[in-house]
């Protein structure tokens, strides 16, 4: 598979440059956008709950994202459709991203595609729960900032640590072994418990990528 992670050779997604800057993030922007923001939420959140409820809040919040990651990663970025603007979507938001595995400038969500997706499920937690709603979204959207972390370590790191090493193989089989597996990015044991993870005794781990 070739890697095209030079500018000069990245997927080209757009024929309009501006639309094309806005589909890909540096890590420094990507580090500095939640580092301003995940704050801001908290402020936000404050005195609108308990320490009890915050917490309850906060860490349902994050159950929800795992199985969120999951469902999005398999249902969503690899639906496969004849439908061609679906097609274009699935290719837009992911596919891209298997034909060029390790553009660093793609391993990332850019903020033009995640804010306004953060911003609506922001304003569904407040609905369903009021402003205490907002502890929820700040578990949702920690959850979310550690998945583009995990899923650009996978790529760019060497993560030799024992977990660091089992969530970069758990990933590099969905990549390199079978797409149809291995969705789950943080919360690996989601593919366990729906049977989608590559069996382990299948693999060849001289085939996967360091």
């Amino acid at each position: 598979m070739p890697d095209r992670s030079s500018p000069a050779s990245r997927v080209r997604l757009f024929k309009s440059d501006r639309l094309e800057k806005l589909t890909f993030v540096s890590p420094i922007a990507f580090a500095v956008t939640w580092a301003l923001l995940l704050p801001a939420i908290a402020w936000v959140g404050w005195g609108h709950a308990s320490l009890s409820q915050g917490i309850a809040l906060y860490l349902g919040g994050l159950v929800i994202w795992t199985l969120f990651e999951y469902v999005m990663h398999r249902y969503l970025f690899h639906w496969k459709t004849d439908w061609k603007l679906g097609a274009w979507v699935v290719h837009v938001f992911h596919g891209n991203h298997h034909e060029s595995p390790n553009d660093p400038y793609r391993n990332l969500m850019p903020p033009g595609g995640s804010l306004p997706i953060a911003a609506a499920v922001w304003a569904l937690f407040v609905a369903l729960v009021g402003p205490a709603g907002t502890w929820g979204f700040l578990g949702f959207i920690m959850g979310y900032v550690a998945y583009d972390i995990t899923h650009f370590a996978c790529h760019q790191w060497p993560m030799r640590s024992r977990i660091g090493m089992m969530l970069k193989r758990h990933h590099m089989r969905h990549h390199y072994w079978d797409e149809d597996t291995n969705f789950a990015i943080t919360a690996i044991f989601w593919d366990k418990v729906f049977g989608t993870r590559v069996g382990v005794g299948k693999e060849r781990a001289a085939s996967l990528p360091d």
